[in-house]
């Protein structure tokens, strides 16, 4: 299975996961940039992308609750196009991120993680819940 990275890209982080050659899903880190220096985290993305050597990104796509593309998805989508500037042959996937930080809280809050360690990880965290979801819907034949 190739590998795939999986972003959740927040106004002040970056949460990051990866999946194997297994198709198992790894937290990575949650890296903090000031508030709206996206280009700190297309750099740092960037590096990330050429250490781990992967070429297929899925990152969070935020709709609005009536499913309209909102000021964040367009934040997301310049993101996404200064990043192809620099590695043309990424291959991006645009994945519903409805829910995922519910999720990914959920799931800390179950392992007994305190409220403060999850506000330090959840954007991480809610990018592996993407990344899972990407996965699981590709590999039963559908996309979001």
């Amino acid at each position: 299975m190739e590998k795939y990275i999986g972003l959740d890209l927040g106004t002040k982080t970056l949460g990051i996961a990866v999946c194997d050659s297994l198709g198992i899903v790894h937290p990575r880190e949650n890296f903090l940039f000031e508030k709206g220096n996206y280009k700190k985290a297309r750099e740092h993305l960037i590096e990330t992308l050429e250490f781990e050597n992967i070429k297929n990104v899925v990152i969070g796509y935020p709709r609005q609750l009536d499913l309209q593309e909102g000021e964040r998805c367009q934040s997301v989508k310049r993101f996404i196009s200064d990043i192809l500037k620099v590695k043309p042959d990424l291959n991006v996937f645009y994945h519903d991120e409805s829910f995922s930080t519910i999720e990914a809280r959920e799931r800390l809050r179950d392992q007994g993680v305190k409220e403060e360690k999850i506000k330090q990880i959840i954007d991480m965290m809610s990018a592996v819940v993407i990344l899972e979801d990407f996965l699981r819907s590709n590999r039963n034949g559908t996309t979001k």
